[in-house]
């Protein structure tokens, strides 16, 4: 029959997917299958069946389908406050800023506050962020501001001299609530649709690192269409043990997008007893310890009804850690669960099949409406698995129809499980885990999520990344990446005014800005060094950009400001899979990872291999416009002739979107005075008035946790982890919001992250210490704030410590935060008080050998004037059990948070000396 070509046309009642989503789509051999599974059915038990063939027309779907979801979705919408940005999406930089609430742990009273809510908990990691209680008996005097005047509106007053009835008194208690429950998924929904794809991808990027279950299909019935997170999901990197058939084992570190794995889906077919989320965060976590990956119905609100989130599929994934008490499986594997049933969201369950290795369906109840969805499905090579718990006196029901399925399916007896309440969980999961095994060892479908975005298209579906200006971008991306075969040429050939010229361009300039200080400088010397300075700037500016710098600056031109965005993402993952080896060292030793003290002081010698990225590109441009401002105030080439002058702006574009712009080069070790300068010029112009700027900066040696902590903390992007963090001094501003401003005496605050440039080194490394001495004096002299990230007690690096007292001369200290981070073991317990002492004190031979050498006496503590509860701070670890399983810890999230809390009041309060204005950080730039 299936010969006949007669097109038919499924028409599950209350979903359209198949007619609306994909109308282009000819009918598939799956809803021929319906059609043949249909007059079988006629066959057997003589009763409509209830298909429509022809035109597929059904009015009741057409009509009151649409205006259901359609109610839904914007009630939803209007009651968590999102309506406004249906049109203009919320943007990354909308959820940095720092406002009132920054300062408080508040707690959501109104639904309108649990879209901000989810977002500051999310920024800081924090495993409760899918909490959305509402609380609102808080005392008023800790009500965010802008709250209380709508907190009043809503409330309603009793005067107990007015005559009401006792039933209009007790009626006050069927009023809405301020714990009103919204369905968290329903929360995430909401927030996805409203927010721009850059958002999105922060806000999947960070529900990873907490573990949780990620949205991979996105549900937007209003608009008849669902999305594809494809580029949502490109931020994910994961580090796994990989342990080939033979040889030795390593870490191996990818993009969960491009890694193909065994993947399983679980559905509801009907109703089901069994929960799929809870069964599957029982499969994902190992021992008895477990983890709530995916939400489920026992969590706090978790048993409230989803008003939009029905047809979300989800994602999450298992990585072996190489340690085989903690390995539930040998090798990556990716699990997705749709929320809702099978019947309604037929078009979800037909991806699910397509890109599974193994589907499986819990179900209380097979009926014939089951019956013949799934009779559409005997073409398909994917494995089939039930999971019952039937109904009192369904079981001989469920039985016949099984029987049936059996060959349609290609499925035998041992695909087939009960799950009653009697039945052991733990012993279940093992058996699920056993089947799960045997199925990836066998021939079986492994996919990437690109792979499930092919499949996605294909059925009709949205994928986000589709849209021009992404694809335009990426366009632009492949055709620099292209022509990337080896790194090191690559930077040779194509950054040509990097590597040896900068490096003798700012050696020169090192000796002629020490040369400054001299008492009575040779001027023979000093001409002779000017002479040199301007014969290498001109050699440069003798120069044209490269084919592929042109491509990058062409790229970060474009008018439009996504182009822009989505060229620089792009840019990030193609260079950071270019030349670098996808095998890496185990975490821990990526964290303990310390370069050799002392040795050879060669500073063209990197303290590890540093990865090529966009950095790079802007450190080009930095070299072009130094070369020619050098020529134009030597009088070499009139101003009027200048190619690069608008190089600034274009990098100004990129800071105020998000991204972080290099301070401090990372291959020389020195500072592009006139780019920096340049840059800090353009951010006067582009903040004209609310240009009053708060510095803050960590200082330590690399892998003590100082990008995590900045990142956690505001919500920043600084590059983290030793196998891709490049060595220079980057800034990322973060702007103050106007109603807040004026109470913490700044409009910005402008963080840098000194990445790798102190290393550790004591004084006999020669230049190098000297070197990075100062560079710890100019972070710490242009700062307000500084914290000093340490990884034991006794590590402050010498360097930091000459820099204490270099800046006593200054006068200029600024307030000091010294955090100990636990790196390792969660049971490390806080430091002693005689600990604390010792982190104060450093040795006496090096504090007495830092004096001796800036010609002072005293004690380190004494220059600082430190108080010891109020400047140290313990960290808890990072994770919560094992990498890569591991979920940020909720002790480590609550310490930035407080931490975050006294730096802000610290700034409020005047401790962090004034706040500077742009012109005074510029002077502060040349002095220093």
């Amino acid at each position: 029959m299936a010969s006949t070509g007669i097109e038919v046309e499924l028409l599950v009642k209350g979903h359209s997917d198949l007619g609306e989503v994909a109308p282009e789509i000819k009918p598939s051999d799956s809803q021929t299958a319906v059609a043949i599974a249909d007059l079988e059915w006629r066959e057997m038990e003589g009763d409509d069946c209830g298909f429509h063939y022809g035109d597929g027309t059904n009015e009741a779907q057409d009509n009151d389908f649409p205006t259901v979801e359609r109610s839904r979705l914007q009630e939803m919408l209007s009651l968590l406050g999102l309506e406004a940005y249906q049109v203009q999406k919320l943007s990354l930089q909308d959820s940095l800023q720092i406002s009132f609430d920054s300062m408080k742990n508040w707690a959501p009273q109104v639904p309108k506050d649990l879209p901000w809510h989810f977002l500051r908990k999310l920024q800081a990691l924090n495993a409760e962020a899918r909490n959305t209680t509402m609380v609102l008996d808080m005392p008023p005097d800790v009500w965010p501001v802008e709250k209380e005047s709508q907190m009043e509106e809503e409330m309603i007053y009793w005067d107990p001299a007015e005559d009401i009835a006792a039933d209009d008194i007790y009626s006050f208690s069927e009023l809405p609530m301020p714990d009103t429950p919204v369905n968290p998924l329903d929360l995430l929904c909401a927030l996805l649709l409203s927010s721009d794809t850059f958002l999105q991808q922060e806000v999947l990027l960070k529900m990873s690192l907490c573990q949780f279950a990620l949205p991979l299909v996105l549900p937007d019935s209003e608009n008849h269409y669902h999305t594809f997170l494809l580029w949502a999901l490109r931020g994910v990197v994961r580090t796994w043990w990989f342990q080939p058939p033979r040889g030795l084992g390593s870490f191996r570190e990818d993009s969960v997008v491009l890694s193909r794995m065994p993947t399983f889906a679980f559905v509801r077919m009907d109703v089901s007893s069994n929960s799929k989320s809870q069964l599957l965060n029982a499969i994902l976590s190992p021992g008895r310890r477990q983890w709530d990956c995916f939400w489920h119905r026992d969590l706090n609100l978790g048993t409230n009804s989803r008003e939009i989130a029905d047809g979300l599929v989800e994602i999450s994934w298992f990585f072996p850690s190489g340690k085989e008490d903690l390995d539930v499986f040998p090798e990556p594997m990716a699990f997705l669960n749709l929320r809702g049933d099978i019947g309604s969201h037929w078009l979800q369950f037909k991806l699910l099949a397509e890109v599974s290795s193994a589907v499986f369906i819990l179900t209380d109840n097979i009926s014939k409406k089951e019956y013949k969805l799934l009779y559409s499905m005997k073409e398909s090579t994917t494995k089939y698995y039930f999971i019952l718990s039937p109904y009192r006196g369904k079981r001989n029901t469920n039985l016949r129809f099984l029987n049936k399925l059996i060959p349609v399916l290609k499925i035998d007896h041992s695909h087939v499980l009960v799950k009653v309440s009697s039945t052991d969980s733990e012993s279940f999961v093992r058996r699920i885990r056993v089947i799960m095994g045997g199925v990836a060892r066998s021939p079986c479908r492994r996919v990437s999520v690109e792979d499930m975005a092919h499949a996605a298209r294909k059925l009709g579906l949205r994928v986000d990344e589709d849209c021009e200006e992404c694809q335009k971008a990426k366009d632009r991306m492949e055709r620099i990446i292209r022509k990337i075969k080896d790194v090191d040429t690559y930077r040779r050939d194509e950054l040509r005014l990097q590597g040896d010229p900068a490096r003798k361009v700012a050696q020169v300039e090192r000796e002629f800005c020490q040369l400054q200080w001299a008492s009575e400088p040779p001027e023979k010397h000093r001409a002779e060094l000017r002479r040199l300075v301007l014969e290498l700037r001109m050699q440069q500016n003798g120069q044209e950009p490269t084919s592929g710098v042109q491509e990058f600056i062409t790229g970060i031109s474009s008018p439009s400001l996504s182009e822009r965005q989505y060229f620089l993402r792009w840019m990030e993952w193609g260079l950071a899979r270019v030349g670098q080896p996808r095998l890496r060292q185990p975490p821990e030793t990526l964290l303990t990872l310390r370069p050799k003290l002392g040795g050879a002081s060669d500073l063209s010698e990197p303290l590890w291999p540093e990865p090529l990225g966009v950095e790079h590109f802007m450190r080009e441009m930095g070299q072009f416009f130094e070369a020619e401002s050098c020529l134009v105030e030597a009088g070499r080439l009139p101003a009027g002739q200048r190619r690069f002058a608008h190089f600034p702006g274009l990098a100004m574009d990129l800071l105020l979107t998000g991204l972080p712009l290099e301070l401090v080069d990372g291959s020389t070790l020195s500072i592009p005075v006139r780019w920096v300068t340049g840059l800090l010029k353009e951010l006067h112009v582009r903040l004209d008035r609310r240009s009053r700027l708060v510095v803050l900066s960590t200082l330590g040696v690399p892998g003590t946790g100082k990008s995590t902590l900045l990142n956690t903390m505001f919500g920043l992007q600084f590059a983290t982890g030793r196998s891709y963090s490049p060595r220079g001094a980057f800034m990322q501003l973060l702007p103050v919001t106007e109603g807040f401003s004026q109470d913490l005496g700044c409009d910005q605050i402008l963080v840098i992250d000194s990445g790798g440039l102190i290393s550790g080194a004591l004084a006999s490394a020669g230049d190098r210490f000297e070197l990075e001495a100062s560079l710890a004096t100019l972070l710490m002299g242009l700062s307000n704030v500084t914290v000093v990230s340490l990884a034991e007690t006794k590590d402050i690096p010498p360097a930091i410590l000459h820099a204490f007292l270099r800046l006593e001369k200054t006068g200029h200290m600024p307030n000091y935060q010294f955090v100990y981070q636990n790196l390792h073991d969660v049971s490390v317990p806080s430091p002693k008080p005689r600990d604390r002492r010792q982190l104060l004190d450093p040795p006496s031979d090096l504090n007495r050998a830092a004096a001796q050498m800036e010609k002072q006496g005293g004690g380190f503590r004494t220059l600082a004037g430190l108080a010891e509860r109020q400047h140290v701070w313990h960290i808890p670890a990072l994770w919560h059990g094992a990498p890569p399983m591991a979920a940020v810890s909720l002790g480590y999230s609550e310490a930035i948070f407080e931490l975050k809390r006294c730096l802000l009041e610290n700034i409020r309060n005047g401790l962090s000396n004034q706040n500077k204005n742009i012109q005074q950080l510029i002077e502060l730039v040349r002095r220093l």
